[in-house]
């Protein structure tokens, strides 16, 4: 009779037994690879992607079970392989949500990529059509073919979407590989996390506007109606990003402070030419009104149209740009760029009609110019101002944004009228700077407090270049108003920095760095 073999395993004890057991058990990384080992490509990702296209009243949706993310970034390369993106370019991210004191243990990584919207900002601020939300899927996508490189659309998107390619000079973002979908393959993201936290599903869009649940510490869904669902863990309602906190300036947009700038003291300075009266209190000139008259507006062409030039350096495509009228209905920079085509002749014809010999319609064409200039300016500079309340984010609002671009223009006009009244303009400024700095004392986390401890802090040189240069004006004008010209130009440069700099731009929850 043979005797049965001994069990080698007998004689050990009970951390022994549980090692062996631990190094027995499959990672879900590993269960993910013996999977693909065993199926085919097309077979294996069937149950995460719907087998039929959306009826009509639904549509296509990410969704995201968040007790199976472990934050690995699979789907961040995969996206970007597969998409074959430049190397600083992602359109899928992952972040992380906490709870803070309230439920201090809790933490919950989110990956997140555009969550093809039901109303989507992009689209409906896109200047030149560059975005189509498909009819039978719902898939917002992006045609680059079209796109002139403006990125208001990133402005626009309160998810931070969209992502510029500097390289090629547009915008690109996540159309849900909507080519794959159409073969009954799943997206590159899914396809590539190991635990089967992403899923594409059809959703109802009636229900998704009567109640979106959007995930806590994101930015409010009310504004674009986000499709992607979050779900498989309660995320507490106080959740923030990670990185909410931290002070990180945005672009800078030079292109874009420049034109505001000049375009705004250019006619400011172009509608100064049209009063009589021009103050000649100057220790430095003699100069008459006539000849200070002509001068300012000669000045006021020129620095508007620089403006003007400097806003097609904004563009990654700016010969594309004529096709701006295709989104007037619902873009307010399409609006801009008509308010300013139509308004760009009239600083240039007063600047130039006095030296002219005379010719029939002479004077009704000057006079004409000069009724329509500052009607033409102020809704120009109205323009201006909607774009950026347009974005909804709050240091842009109209409250703060309006009066800021209304006094730049009335500061250069009244610079040369009456140094008084230019006095007037500049404490209006130095108010309003002050009052943009109230909210850094405040202890709760707020927007407002967000901007105003960036300009107390890693951009507090510019903050206090801008208050000194913004006071130096005064005496300067009094003195002369011709060296107070470029004072001015440099402290509204630097207003224009702050403004875009530091205003908070809302985005999905982040990482800290």
């Amino acid at each position: 009779m043979v005797s049965p073999s001994p069990d080698p395993f007998s004689n050990e004890n009970l951390v022994d037994k549980l090692l062996r057991e631990q190094s027995t058990l499959q990672t879900p990384v590993a269960k993910f690879s013996e999977a693909h080992d065993q199926g085919t490509r097309t077979d294996l990702f069937k149950h995460l992607i719907p087998l039929e296209k959306p009826r009509n009243g639904e549509q296509y949706a990410f969704q995201v079970e968040l007790d199976k993310c472990t934050g690995c970034k699979a789907c961040v390369v995969a996206c970007h392989t597969l998409n074959g993106l430049d190397e600083d370019e992602a359109w899928r991210d992952v972040g992380l949500l906490e709870a803070g004191p309230a439920n201090p243990g809790f933490q919950q990584t989110v990956t997140t990529a555009c969550h093809h919207c039901l109303d989507p900002e992009c689209l409906n601020g896109c200047p030149v059509g560059a975005y189509e939300k498909e009819k039978d899927t719902g898939i917002v996508r992006h045609l680059d073919d079209q796109c002139i490189g403006c990125e208001y659309c990133i402005l626009k998107c309160p998810y931070d979407v969209p992502k510029y390619s500097h390289d090629r000079g547009i915008v690109r973002k996540c159309d849900m590989c909507h080519q794959r979908l159409a073969d009954g393959e799943a997206p590159a993201c899914v396809q590539a996390c190991p635990t089967e936290a992403i899923s594409i599903i059809k959703i109802d869009t009636a229900a998704l506007r009567r109640e979106n649940n959007f995930l806590p510490g994101a930015p409010a869904p009310d504004i674009t109606l986000p499709t992607t669902r979050y779900i498989g863990r309660d995320v507490p309602l106080n959740a923030t990003p990670a990185d909410q906190t931290q002070l990180k300036p945005q672009p800078a947009h030079w292109p874009l402070a420049l034109m505001l700038v000049l375009t705004q003291i250019g006619l400011g300075l172009t509608s100064a030419s049209l009063w009589t009266g021009l103050s000649t209190t100057s220790l430095f000139t003699s100069t008459t009104e006539a000849v200070m008259g002509a001068s300012t507006g000669i000045a006021g062409a020129l620095v508007f149209n620089a403006g003007m030039i400097a806003a097609t350096l904004h563009l990654g495509k700016p010969l594309k740009a004529w096709r701006f009228f295709l989104g007037l209905k619902t873009s307010w920079l399409s609006r801009e760029i008509l308010a300013f085509t139509l308004l760009a002749p009239l600083p240039l014809i007063l600047a130039v009609f006095p030296f002219l010999p005379d010719f029939p319609l002479k004077d009704f064409i000057h006079t004409a110019a000069k009724l329509s200039l500052i009607p033409a300016a102020l809704g120009a500079i109205f323009t201006s101002v909607m774009i950026y309340h347009d974005t909804k984010r709050i240091s842009w609002h109209l409250s703060t944004s309006l009066p800021a671009f209304l006094l730049t223009f009335t500061a250069a006009a009244t610079l040369f009228i009456h140094p008084a009244l230019f006095t007037l303009s500049i404490i209006a400024l130095i108010l309003l700077d002050l009052k943009l700095l109230l909210p850094a004392s405040r202890s709760a986390w707020t927007p407002a407090q967000h901007s105003a401890k960036l300009r107390l802090g890693p951009l507090e040189r510019v903050t206090r270049a801008r208050l000194f240069t913004l006071a130096l004006t005064i005496p300067l004008a009094f003195l002369n108003p011709w060296l107070a010209l470029p004072v001015l130009l440099a402290t509204e440069l630097c207003s224009r920095h702050l403004f875009f700099r530091t205003v908070h731009a809302p985005k999905m929850p982040g990482g800290l760095n």
